[in-house]
């Protein structure tokens, strides 16, 4: 039996990640009050920012905690809310 590992990173691509956080903060602009960034600031888009996160680790790390703050938001929320 496969065991499935726990780590909530494992086999996410980097543009689901940026996908779902653009949308999660409702656009780059909030996004990019997170995380102060260029790529996110000045004429973002989805193409520029997997550019430069790709060849960047600093700002790849940054981008993969505040994933996994959200993620950990949302659980919260739906213990919250009963769901």
């Amino acid at each position: 039996m496969e065991e499935k590992s726990k780590d909530p990173l494992h086999g996410k691509r980097l543009d689901a990640i940026l996908e779902e956080l653009v949308e999660y903060y409702e656009g780059f602009e909030k996004l990019g009050e997170q995380i102060n960034i260029k790529c996110f600031t000045d004429n973002p888009s989805i193409n520029s920012s997997l550019k430069f996160l790709r060849k960047t680790d600093w700002a790849r790390t940054k981008v993969e905690s505040l994933y996994l703050f959200v993620l950990r938001q949302k659980k919260r929320n739906e213990t919250k809310d009963g769901k």
